[in-house]
């Protein structure tokens, strides 16, 4: 089974192949595409679609490993992750490749043991895992690696379901089951229409 790993960014885009051969992993390729900030955003857009579709043709990957945007701070790299995933996930769905999801602290707990490890312990643990003679390079490279090393490790022709069904931002949104925040909801709704119930027959 071969994956590609892509940690997503507009300014900067870490891309991994690695190929599951029986119980072993391997690392194929990987680098980082970095676009300039004197391009504007479509040229930019236009220029991670080219390099995914390039690396979809040319490495024929099983599947696709994408980070998820979990939480951040600014705003603005929000955004641009969000738009550099749109355009990854685009790519993949031209070429039929299935995508599979993952948080950046799921990651580092399988590939680290520790969902705050740091750059320089994920990029240890993948130089360790996939047996490569140097540490890879750049951070988003490493990152992507790691993302591949993931979705090799944990899908076994399944299709693998990370997030909620009130994650719309999900590719594929579990449709079984119930998460521990979906609950929560329910119960809050539950007890708020109860209160509501009670309120109208105290009034009447």
């Amino acid at each position: 089974m071969k994956v590609l790993g892509i940690d997503p960014g507009t300014a900067a885009l870490g891309y991994g192949i690695v190929e599951r051969t029986g119980g072993r992993l391997r690392e194929i390729d990987h680098g980082c595409l970095t676009t300039s900030a004197d391009l504007s955003m479509p040229e930019r857009l236009l220029a991670i679609h080219a390099l995914v579709v390039e690396l979809l043709e040319l490495h024929e990957p099983d599947l696709m490993g994408v980070e998820r945007l979990f939480f951040s701070r600014n705003v603005q790299t929000a955004l641009g992750v969000g738009q550099a995933r749109g355009v990854v996930i685009l790519a993949a769905a031209q070429q039929g490749t299935p995508v599979r999801e993952a948080t950046p602290n799921e990651v580092k707990s399988a590939i680290a043991g520790y969902g705050a490890a740091d750059k320089e312990q994920v990029q240890r643990m993948v130089q360790l895992v996939l047996g490569m003679s140097e540490l890879p390079r750049p951070d988003d490279a490493a990152d992507a690696l790691a993302i591949a090393t993931w979705v090799a490790n944990t899908d076994r022709g399944r299709v693998a379901a990370t997030a909620g069904v009130m994650d719309r931002a999900a590719v594929a949104p579990i449709t079984r089951g119930e998460t521990g925040y979906e609950r929560a909801v329910r119960e809050a709704i539950a007890a708020e229409r109860a209160a509501q119930r009670t309120d109208k027959r105290n009034a009447s």
